[in-house]
């Protein structure tokens, strides 16, 4: 029996109960939709993840103090020696790091920010002017502090979007304005662009204000030697192919300033930005292959329906087959009929199932603006080939149930 033939005759089989070929494809469609809707939907989160990880700025590498434990690394590690201004100054020599291009502190801290009665408990990012360029992190509203800002410890700060938003709620131009960090006077003389969430939580519920600033005047973290404490620095590469070199030489540098000796284990870590990025794509792309295969659990429904379905078909035509075999019909072509219809029922359910699964996926981007689902062609393939394997799976005892039939016995059925 010719393919085209057997496809028009299955089609045609199909059509005959409408209703009845919907309901069996249902469990396809469902499970085919769910797999590409939840595998667009995870790759869609893992791209958002990794372009907030970009957004941090360009080859990056932290270092932050103590050894960050195992699992999703993060900014935060055991306070054990604290990192210092002079570190981020010795990692910017460039006699010493040749392949740092900048370098930036941050001193970290909860602070309370004051305007007009209204209070809001934000991050404090205390830094150096540096900062921005480091960060790739750009001012919306007015500059951000200078170098002499820094030595001449003015009081001055910028806001983060959200904070923006809070203490200036009818929009009114905060530059210049007045604002209280933790009972002090500080002026407004910037509003930094919206970052969104990142390591460490809400970038945009935060302040930016000098570090000499905040350390002389509001948070007096100082070293036994009067260094000024800080909590990470970071220090762009010039190069990418360049991290793993810099990130050795910064390793030795910060193990003689901390008189570390052979074979002691570092009181410091050194994160690159790919560190970051390949950590939190392999937890959410395991997550993602998870949450596809729960969903395929629906195919295996889909599956079994189309069994029953296809049993209860060969009986309605057992006649049918005993005609066709009384006619010349072989086992093999009676097999085949079967084995196709199965098949075009799991495709057109699969078909169906991946357009359900696309606007899902295109609902979801409309619904949350910057997160955008990715559609990969390949889920779609793997959705369709899966489809059609578990019809044709399914299909062989139905399938191989009618061609052992009897032609005799079929034609006296009722």
């Amino acid at each position: 029996m010719k393919v085209v033939e057997a496809m028009r005759i299955a089609l045609r089989a199909l059509a005959a109960n409408k209703l009845r070929s919907i309901l069996t494809m249902l469990g396809i469609i469902i499970g085919v939709g769910a797999v590409i809707a939840l595998m667009s939907i995870g790759r869609g989160v893992e791209k958002y993840v990794t372009d907030q990880f970009a957004g941090l700025g360009s080859n990056l590498l932290f270092v932050a103090p103590g050894q960050i434990s195992d699992g999703p690394p993060t900014l935060r590690a055991n306070p054990v020696k604290s990192l210092t201004l002079g570190d981020m100054q010795a990692i910017g020599d460039r006699s010493r790091v040749p392949h740092v291009s900048r370098v930036a502190a941050d001193f970290q801290t909860r602070t309370t920010v004051e305007r007009n009665g209204k209070s809001v408990t934000v991050q404090a990012n205390a830094t150096t002017p540096s900062y921005p360029n480091v960060r790739s992190w750009k001012t919306t509203l007015g500059a951000y502090f200078s170098e002499l800002d820094a030595e001449e410890r003015q009081r001055v700060v910028l806001l983060g979007a959200d904070t923006y938003e809070e203490l200036f709620p009818n929009g009114e131009y905060p530059i210049d304005q007045i604002v209280q960090v933790n009972g002090m006077n500080f002026r407004v003389i910037g509003v930094m662009e919206s970052k969104g969430g990142g390591p460490g939580g809400n970038l945009d519920k935060s302040v930016f204000l000098p570090l000499t600033t905040a350390q002389d005047r509001l948070f007096k973290q100082k070293n036994p030697n009067g260094e000024y404490k800080v909590s990470v620095i970071y220090a762009s590469i010039d190069e990418a192919d360049n991290i793993p070199l810099a990130q050795e030489e910064i390793a030795q540098l910060m193990r003689e300033r901390r008189g570390i000796k052979y074979l002691d284990q570092d009181d410091f870590s050194i994160i690159s930005q790919n560190d970051l990025i390949s950590v939190f794509g392999d937890i959410l792309g395991a997550l993602t292959i998870f949450l596809g295969a729960i969903a395929a659990i629906s195919l295996l429904v889909g599956g079994i329906g189309i069994m029953n379905i296809m049993l209860v078909s060969v009986t309605e035509r057992t006649r049918e087959i005993g005609l066709r075999k009384a006619v010349g019909a072989k086992r093999a072509d009676v097999l085949i009929q079967f084995l196709i219809e199965a098949m075009v029922l799991a495709a057109v359910g699969g078909i169906i199932g991946v357009t359900l699964g696309w606007g899902l996926a295109r609902g979801v981007s409309t619904l949350f603006g910057e997160f955008q689902a990715v559609v990969g062609a390949d889920a779609v393939i793997i959705s369709l080939v899966v489809a059609t394997a578990v019809g044709l799976f399914f299909g062989i005892f139905p399938a191989y149930r009618a061609s052992r039939l009897n032609p005799i016995d079929a034609l006296r059925y009722e």
